[in-house]
C-alpha cells in the first residue's frame, strides 16, 4: 500500500502498470465509492497505460481531515499526488465529483492534463439547498439511512437485480466512509458551479452520461461538451455509475477517446 502524507491526512493510491514509455492515466471516483471503483477499468487498459487512482480524502484507505472542503480542496489532492510522483502529464477520468475535479483541473491546471474524460457529472451538480440538507442528513442519522436511495440513484434495478454482489460490495465500502469526509464533499458540491469557466478548457474532452441517470442527466454532460472548446459527448444505458453498469461501452468509449 502507498500513501502521499498530506497536512492532517494522508491519501492512499495505487498505481498499476510499470512507468515508463506508457502513458500516465489518472482516475478520480464518485462520492461515497473507493479506487476498486475502476477494478474494470483497470484490466482493460493497464497493458497500454500506467495508471493512477486513488482513495478521495475519508474514502477508502484514506484518513479525512477536518470537513468542509472546497473544489480546490480536492482538485489539489490530484496535483499535489502528481508532483510527489514526478507525474508531469495524464490524461484524466472522473465520474461524478471526480469529474467536477476533472473539470477544476482543466480550468486551473490544464498543462498537467492530456485528454479529459468525465462522467456522470455536470459543471453544477444538484443545488445548495439538496446538498446542505444532505449534510444534515447523513450529520444526524449517518450513512446507512441513505443507502437505499443511494443505490437508487447509482444503479438500475435491472442491474441491481442481475448483479447483487456487485451492488453489495459497493454499498459495503460506501457505508465505510467517513461521514466526515463524506460531508465535507457535499459542502463542496454545494458550492461548486463551473459553469461560466468551461470555456477555458482547452484539452479534449468527452463526456459521458448514463442514459437513466437522474443525477446528472444527460442534457448536463451534453452542456459540458457544448462549453468546452473540444468537446464530444457520448449516452449509454445505465444510471449514475455508469462505468459498472455499462462497463464494455464504457471501456470502449474511453478506449477509442484516448487512442483517437
Amino acid at each position: 500500500m502507498a500513501f502521499l502524507e498530506r497536512p492532517g491526512y494522508r491519501l492512499h493510491y495505487r498505481i498499476d502498470g510499470a512507468p515508463g514509455d506508457k502513458p500516465w492515466l489518472t482516475f478520480c471516483n464518485s462520492l461515497g465509492t473507493d479506487l476498486h471503483a475502476w477494478d474494470a477499468q483497470v484490466e482493460a487498459l493497464s497493458e497500454h497505460y500506467c495508471i493512477l487512482r486513488y482513495d478521495r480524502r475519508g474514502h477508502g484507505l484514506s484518513s479525512a481531515p477536518p470537513s468542509p472542503y472546497a473544489l480546490s480542496d480536492l482538485g489539489g489532492d490530484v496535483i499535489a499526488l502528481l508532483d510527489a510522483l514526478a507525474i508531469e502529464r495524464t490524461d484524466f477520468c472522473g465520474l461524478s465529483i471526480g469529474g467536477l475535479t476533472g473539470q477544476w483541473l482543466g480550468i486551473h491546471e490544464r498543462e498537467r492534463l492530456g485528454k479529459i474524460i468525465v462522467c456522470a457529472t455536470a459543471a453544477k451538480i444538484g443545488t445548495a439547498e439538496g446538498w446542505n440538507a444532505r449534510i444534515q442528513l447523513v450529520r444526524e442519522h449517518g450513512l446507512g439511512h441513505i443507502t437505499a436511495g443511494t443505490a437508487e440513484r447509482w444503479f438500475s434495478p435491472a442491474f441491481t437485480t442481475a448483479n447483487p454482489a456487485i451492488v453489495q460490495d459497493i454499498l459495503t465500502r460506501f457505508v465505510a466512509v467517513s461521514a466526515e469526509a463524506y460531508m465535507g464533499c457535499c459542502a463542496a458540491l454545494a458550492d461548486a458551479d463551473l459553469t461560466d469557466q468551461l470555456g477555458k478548457i482547452t484539452n479534449p474532452l468527452l463526456a459521458i452520461s448514463g442514459n437513466d441517470d437522474a443525477v446528472c442527466p444527460p442534457a448536463d454532460l451534453q452542456a459540458i461538451a457544448d462549453g468546452v472548446q473540444h468537446g464530444r459527448h457520448v449516452s449509454l444505458p445505465g444510471r449514475h455509475i455508469i462505468n459498472i453498469e455499462a462497463t464494455d461501452a464504457f471501456n470502449a468509449a474511453i478506449i477509442a477517446f484516448l487512442s483517437s
